[in-house]
């Protein structure tokens, strides 16, 4: 677990001083106020400016991303901008740079945009998403990333399961069916990923949950593309979509009517949909493990890496092994 305690020491060196002192470095005179933001994967602050509002700070978690794969994702951004799509670009200075260097430490700075989440029962809310995501898959579908990869089994099934064998993270009477189940998923999701070898890939936000949401004026602006990668539009659509089938279904037509505005959508993407559901469910288990050494990780998900969690974990695995083998959502266009 090496990577994990690189990652530990890297951020024990962010002290208040530390952020100001690179913020300024960016070209920004600072006024002294810092306050971290709830931000896991990397360190997030806002940064008080003496002449301008407040900044948001995002120092990148040391390893994940080559400085390559980062300046991909600020191009991306800046193409969706450049077309007003409402989306969170960096902020780039007088030379064009968007990514800064600070020791060993990488950042960017965001404009600090205020908001709240949308509301997934509220229908216009759904459909305003739809326009908002059918727009970026507009941009998205122009070229691939060449840096940044693919959403697939190997990075979000394989690895996070074999990791938390390897490192035994899970308890001796769980490794046994915990084994079986993701036997079973591994040899369904291929099975299903390979029906859909049609599917078209673009680049995508690839992280679309309601938190990288904020709705300011009735607008839906999409925030933090630190996910972003190639995969099938249907990954930036799902995670809108919650309750039983019939609640499922009825935010599918709304997302769908307002996704259609701007672009196509391929009904039989949505076979993928329970796949995915379960790529992102095995992938944070072992995301959550691999941080685990990170001391925010323990103080935010006190509840993870317990006996019942992983109980739980392995139930709800295998209630989604069941819906993979459920008829897929159904929409078809008016």
């Amino acid at each position: 677990m090496t990577d994990d305690v690189e990652y530990l020491h890297a951020f024990c060196d962010l002290s208040p001083d530390a952020v100001l002192n690179a913020v300024e470095a960016a070209g920004y005179r600072c006024s002294g106020h810092v306050s971290a933001l709830n931000s896991y994967e990397n360190r997030v602050y806002q940064v008080g400016i003496e002449d301008g509002a407040p900044l948001i700070a995002k120092f990148y978690r040391p390893q994940r991303w080559s400085d390559a794969c980062i300046l991909e994702e600020h191009a991306f951004t800046a193409e969706l901008k450049a077309e007003e799509i409402p989306v969170i670009a960096p902020i780039a200075d007088a030379h064009g740079c968007t990514l800064h260097h600070a020791g060993a430490h990488r950042l960017a700075l965001y404009p600090r945009v205020g908001g709240r989440s949308p509301e997934t029962d509220n229908p216009e809310h759904l459909r305003m998403l739809g326009h908002c995501i059918a727009r970026i898959h507009n941009i998205g579908a122009l070229r691939l990333f060449e840096h940044r990869p693919v959403l697939d089994i190997q990075n979000f099934a394989i690895e996070p399961s074999r990791f938390l064998f390897e490192q035994n993270f899970l308890p001796a009477d769980i490794q046994p069916a915990y084994g079986a189940i993701i036997k079973l998923l591994l040899e369904r999701l291929h099975e299903v990923f390979a029906d859909s070898e049609d599917t078209a890939l673009l680049r995508l936000h690839g992280d679309c949950h309601l938190g990288n949401i904020l709705m300011r004026d009735d607008v839906p602006f999409i925030v933090d593309f630190d996910d972003a990668r190639t995969g099938p539009a249907v990954q930036d659509l799902w995670m809108f979509l919650s309750g039983d089938r019939a609640d499922r279904t009825a935010a599918l037509y709304d997302v769908l009517d307002g996704y259609t505005e701007f672009r196509r959508f391929d009904a039989r993407e949505l076979r993928l949909l329970e796949a995915l559901r379960a790529l992102r469910m095995i992938h944070y288990a072992g995301w959550l493990a691999r941080r685990w050494e990170d001391p925010a990780f323990p103080r935010a998900f006190p509840w993870f890496n317990t006996q019942r969690y992983w109980e739980e974990h392995v139930l709800s695995l295998k209630e989604q092994y069941s819906a993979l083998d459920e008829p897929s959502l159904q929409w078809q266009e008016d």
